[in-house]
């Protein structure tokens, strides 16, 4: 009876000793990635995890053990990164608790829909096409993405948020806003977001340009003139006089109002800034040499900041 009971405990430390190997001896000789699938089971990750080579066993004593010694939570969906001896056990409790790596892609304030749709393309963990995206729809900002997710996914994503902060600005506009229409604020709030890089100026620029849309006079905006040349990227030249006298729906030197869409993706702040533009009397504007504008009430005032511009500029060699 002593023996048996003998031979009883040794099995039992035998099997301990392999619970302890196959479940919680660190298996993964280095750190890798590991991207898991939306509606992913316990099944179909033991498998993965099995062709992948980050388990000691097999699928099935995976499974067995999982059921017997982990969480019953579900697998989440996403990318993991699993580090460099990592055991069955950790590799589990990562799945299920741990948060999935976050990928980031950035689209500036003002970056054109040509420019969104090359950035999409270039970024290779990303699977199948994406259209480009129709002028002014996406909204700047950073999104994330996981490995093996869609383009046209992720654009999704950006073009509902530029849906969501268009609303939410919208129902914010002032009374004395120009803009009859959603669509409106996004064409107008584009050539505020083209015309100064200086957030601060936002509000007057959408000011100035607002009071030359009340009283009918031409916006006069160089980047409208380039959009149907470019289609937003630089342009890398002056401007030809041909083109500055285009009458292609664009250029607001060739007819006053607004052009027929917008020439970039504005951000927030250009769409809050033409929603509820800054209270000026100013109707021109130019660039003082410090990456931001001097503004004038008349055109003898605009005359003189133009000629010290000029100036600036032949002292700086420019």
């Amino acid at each position: 009876m002593r023996r048996l009971f003998g031979a009883a405990i040794l099995i039992g430390l035998a099997a301990l000793l392999l619970l302890w190997g196959f479940w919680f001896r660190g298996s993964v000789d280095q750190p890798v990635r590991l991207t898991v699938a939306e509606g992913a089971s316990l099944s179909s990750v033991a498998e993965q995890l099995d062709r992948d080579g980050l388990i000691a066993g097999n699928a099935t004593t995976f499974k067995a053990f999982a059921r017997l010694l982990g969480s019953s939570d579900p697998i989440q969906a996403g990318e993991f990164a699993i580090p460099a001896g990592a055991s069955a056990s950790s590799i589990l409790e990562i799945l299920q608790h741990g948060r999935p790596v976050v990928r980031l892609l950035t689209i500036p304030e003002g970056m054109p829909a040509v420019l969104v749709h090359e950035k999409l393309a270039a970024v290779s963990e990303l699977t199948g096409e994406a259209p480009v995206p129709e002028e002014g729809s996406v909204l700047p900002d950073s999104y994330d993405w996981q490995a093996g997710e869609t383009r046209a996914a992720v654009l999704e994503r950006m073009t509902a948020a530029m849906d969501k902060a268009l609303a939410e600005e919208w129902a914010k506009r002032a009374a004395h806003s120009v803009v009859d229409s959603p669509r409106e604020a996004v064409i107008l709030a584009s050539i505020v977001e083209k015309e100064t890089g200086k957030a601060s100026e936002r509000p007057m620029v959408a000011g100035v340009l607002s009071n030359r849309l009340r009283i009918g006079m031409a916006l006069g905006a160089d980047a409208t003139t380039i959009y149907p040349i470019t289609k937003g990227k630089p342009l890398g030249r002056m401007i030809r006089k041909s083109e500055l006298a285009a009458d292609n729906g664009y250029n607001t030197r060739r007819k006053a109002g607004l052009p027929v869409g917008p020439i970039t993706n504005p951000g927030r702040e250009s769409l809050a800034a033409v929603l509820n533009p800054a209270k000026t009397d100013a109707l021109y504007y130019v660039a003082d040499g410090s990456g931001g504008h001097v503004f004038a009430r008349t055109l003898q005032e605009h005359n003189a900041n133009v000629a010290k511009w000029r100036k600036y500029r032949r002292e700086k060699g420019i």
